[in-house]
């Protein structure tokens, strides 16, 4: 996806979002499981789990999946059944009204493929300005193949991706191209969105799903006095993640 040009000096919200969990009500890479024999993965597939190596697990289970028959079309009809969270549809519809005011991105640990069905069933790409994902492809014998993101230093992320490089490396290629960001609002719900609001500032928000690894893990840094900058507002609907956009949109007319 190209990104999407804001006029020079323009002064924006950034909101990023997590995909699974977060923008869609389950995982889609346990998800398209249900497309295997039996709605199931062999013992010793599931077993070849290495943690940190999600990716490489996933392109196992892809040309397993390849190797049962399961084609694009198949994979496809279970990706886009997977639900939106709640609220998800109303607030992309706002922040589509509100584009003068937001710039918007997921960053993501599932695949391009997977979130490209889902934004294009639901005609939602034109909310977002950038997508960035580990990079999937159908190759020519129609098996599914993903590769890691990128390589990087952090130890708190898994090998293939580190958000917080990602949300940084985006952050000052804008700034280069004179788009300053007034505020970051961070949606998310998992361990691996531990690392990014970490590194929030004090005029940031972080929106972790409320019951999810994402908000505990906050809580119990809270509880351990570990600083952090940003607020936190715990969500469950994104019709409350509307509701705090208004209110900032209030406060920048103000």
């Amino acid at each position: 996806m190209l990104a999407i040009q804001s006029p020079p000096g323009t002064m924006k919200i950034l909101l990023v979002f997590d995909f699974d969990n977060t923008i869609i009500d389950d995982n889609s890479d346990t998800w398209i499981v249900q497309c295997a024999p039996d709605r199931k993965l062999p013992i010793e597939l599931q077993e070849s789990y290495q943690k940190g190596f999600w990716t490489e697990f996933m392109g196992r289970v892809f040309k397993y999946l390849g190797d049962e028959g399961i084609g694009e079309d198949e994979m496809k009809r279970a990706v886009t059944s997977i639900p939106f969270t709640p609220g998800m549809v109303e607030l992309f519809s706002f922040i589509r009204k509100n584009k003068d005011k937001f710039d918007c991105i997921i960053i993501s640990d599932s695949n391009s493929i997977f979130i490209d069905w889902v934004l294009e069933a639901a005609h939602f790409h034109d909310v977002f300005d950038r997508v960035f994902t580990n990079p999937a492809g159908f190759d020519n014998s129609g098996y599914l193949t993903v590769k890691n993101y990128h390589t990087h230093t952090c130890n708190r992320c898994p090998r293939n991706l580190c958000k917080n490089v990602v949300l940084g490396e985006f952050i000052d290629k804008q700034l280069k191209q004179a788009v300053n960001y007034t505020q970051i609002v961070y949606i998310g719900d998992g361990g691996n969105d531990v690392c990014p609001v970490s590194f929030l500032k004090k005029e940031d928000v972080a929106m972790p799903r409320k019951g999810y690894t994402l908000q505990k893990t906050l809580s119990k840094m809270s509880r351990n006095l570990e600083p952090m900058e940003s607020s936190v507002l715990v969500w469950s609907s994104g019709v409350e993640i509307i509701s705090h956009l208004q209110s900032l949109i209030k406060e920048c007319i103000h």
